[in-house]
């Protein structure tokens, strides 16, 4: 049987969970359809997606269609999950982009398309709401051509009442043509190309990302949705694995079944069953080594992954999202990390301690929200934005029976080295050191690459100190760094142990933790630091009389736009912005838009405040 792996993705409410739900159905995998404004969706099963009517954790379902699995990924469409949406990417054989033929190319669906072209993930676009008044067909197509190249694959009839019906076209052979020189000499000097070659030109160029099929429709009637299943099973090309001895893949998703941790596996190459011996890699080193309790493989009754399953496993209480099989590499997204942070305390006196291994637990779901104690029995959360706070007060509450408070959010900085920095604090032969401490510390720190945390490693001759002591250093170094010179976390640099010594039996672990802040500051203090904001990336749209009073606002929040062209009857705004100034951006633009702007943005990387 052949295996695909697709994601649904889309702006927040372009109906891409009800197309979940019309994709199970049709193919006879459900025998009811489910209702976002019910509640009853198979996708959206945590208490707040329902309540919220939107999408938080990725779900994967299945659907046969003849000889083909299609195991069904759906994604959140709101930016404050884009965590969610990215790791769900570096999976997938392919992608179906759900447009509304109302709303059309929104802000979000530009970065989407173009997120998923950089990747070079076949993509099908499914134009929904076709039945709805407002809905536009030969209008919508030419925004969609202005991201990327399009081949209609069905029109409308009676667009934007109920009776809409989509219709199938034939295949445009010059579209094709414009990007294959062999079928443009066909074209030209004939003979013509025949319909089943031109769907293999078609098939050829959707696996390359070179075009994009769009299928009208609607999820709510039904209508278009067979073409779209012929697309998805004909057009995107299946998981196609390389043999191995050793199993790779990848851990995407974690939720939580009768109380049990769940992990779901993506599996490139190799094979898996139930009882094996596994050892997964973490991301920033480490490994985590058991056996497989459970093996059940999405789509089928089977304990048995082959390349290209996805399974959902249990036997790992410490498996984090992220973790990995074996040292393929797997697809980057760049993964944007938080740039809020929040500080979460219990509302009921007593409960700090079940707060926060509450909140470790959501955090192996998404390790980016980094949830770490503080003082008096906080936390400090990060996070990608505000829904997020509601999210996981809703996850603590109905999952794990905490009330938590939140404060506000702020935005989170960065401090990184500008050189190089070593200290060094040595005791007697008789009597502790200047500091009290019975130990010697010598520790030096130098800048990194980006992205590289902080790495600890060491110049002293291995042995030279007990493992404690040793762990203790190593502990220390990376607490001590969550505070740089300025207050902020300090990244992306090396700190290595250039001294050391200890008297036994006097010397205890101790020593050495209240000794490495020290050293370690002195040490800073002589590389420097520099602070650094995170900025985003941003698409405005506003219409056309307020394009210069748009601009100049966003100015005078420390925007640098990079592009302003028209679109359609509006002007598309591109730049980046420093994140802090998001909100205010976002507060004022229904106001100066009569409701008509859009904004969508996205962590940019950083910049030298």
């Amino acid at each position: 049987m052949r295996i695909l792996n697709i994601g649904i993705l889309a702006h927040v409410d372009a109906g891409k969970t009800s197309l979940t739900e019309r994709l199970l159905f049709d193919t006879g995998a459900i025998d009811r359809l489910g209702s976002v404004d019910a509640g009853s969706t198979r996708t959206d099963t945590a208490a707040v997606e329902r309540q919220r009517g939107i999408t938080v954790r990725s779900a994967v379902v299945s659907f046969a269609v003849g000889d083909t699995q299609v195991n069904l990924v759906d994604t959140p469409g709101h930016s404050d999950f884009a965590g969610e949406v990215e790791r769900a990417l570096g999976v997938l054989d392919g992608a179906v982009l759900v447009l509304s033929a109302v709303e059309g190319v929104q802000a979000r669906t530009r970065i989407l398309l173009r997120v998923l072209r950089e990747l070079g993930l076949p993509t099908l676009l499914f134009i929904n709401k076709i039945d709805r008044a407002g809905a536009r067909a030969a209008e919508l197509l030419a925004e969609v051509e202005r991201c990327a190249p399009v081949v209609p694959m069905t029109g409308v009839h009676d667009i934007g009442t109920p009776d809409a019906r989509a219709v199938p076209v034939p295949l445009d052979a010059e579209v094709l043509a414009e990007r294959d020189d062999e079928l443009l000499a066909r074209v030209i000097d004939g003979p013509p190309p025949t319909p089943a070659e031109l769907h293999v030109a078609l098939a050829d160029q959707t696996a390359r990302c070179v075009v994009h099929p769009a299928f009208f429709g609607s999820a709510i009637t039904g209508q278009g949705v067979p073409s779209l299943i012929d697309g998805i099973t004909g057009l995107l090309p299946p998981a196609c694995e390389e043999p191995a001895t050793t199993p790779q893949g990848l851990i995407f998703a974690i939720e939580r079944r009768s109380g049990r941790k769940t992990a779901y596996l993506r599996l490139f190459s190799g094979e898996l069953v139930a009882r094996q011996r596994v050892t997964f890699r973490r991301e920033h080193g480490g490994e985590l080594a058991g056996r497989l309790t459970g093996l059940e493989v999405v789509g089928r009754a089977s304990d048995r992954m082959v390349p290209g399953d996805i399974g959902r496993i249990t036997g790992f209480p410490g498996i984090r999202v992220g973790d990995r099989l074996g040292d393929r590499d797997v697809r980057s997204t760049g993964l944007s990390r938080p740039t809020l942070r929040t500080v979460v305390s219990a509302r009921e006196p007593g409960e700090g301690p079940k707060l926060h291994a509450a909140l470790q637990e959501l955090a192996e779901q998404d390790p980016l929200i980094e949830a770490k104690p503080l003082p008096g029995g906080a936390n400090e959360v990060l996070l990608h934005g505000e829904v997020q706070k509601e999210v996981i007060a809703a996850a603590l509450a109905d999952d794990f029976g905490v009330a938590a408070v939140f404060g506000p959010s702020q935005v989170v900085l960065l401090e990184r080295p500008t050189g190089v920095g070593e200290a060094v604090e040595e005791m007697g032969h008789r009597a502790a050191g200047p500091s009290g401490f019975w130990a010697t510390i010598g520790l030096r720190v130098r800048p990194t690459g980006r992205r590289t945390g902080v790495v600890f490693d060491h110049e002293t001759e291995l042995g030279a100190l007990p493992l404690a002591f040793h762990r203790a250093v190593e502990e220390s170094v990376h607490a001590a760094m969550a505070h740089g010179l300025h207050g902020w976390a300090v990244t992306d640099c090396a700190v290595t142990m250039t001294r050391s010594g200890f008297v036994g039996p006097v010397s205890t672990a101790a020593d050495f933790r209240g000794l490495v802040p020290l050293v370690l500051r002195r040490a800073l203090e002589q590389a420097g630091t520099r602070v650094y904001e995170p900025w985003h990336e941003f698409v405005l749209e506003v219409p056309l009389d307020v394009l210069a009073e748009a601009t100049a606002r966003l100015s005078a929040h420390r925007a640098k736009i990079t592009e302003a062209v028209p679109s359609g009857a509006a002007w598309s705004v591109r730049g980046a912005i420093p994140a802090s100034e998001v909100p205010e951006v976002q507060h004022w633009l229904p106001d100066l838009s009569r409701g008509e702007g859009t904004w969508w943005s996205r962590p940019d990387g950083d910049r030298p405040t």
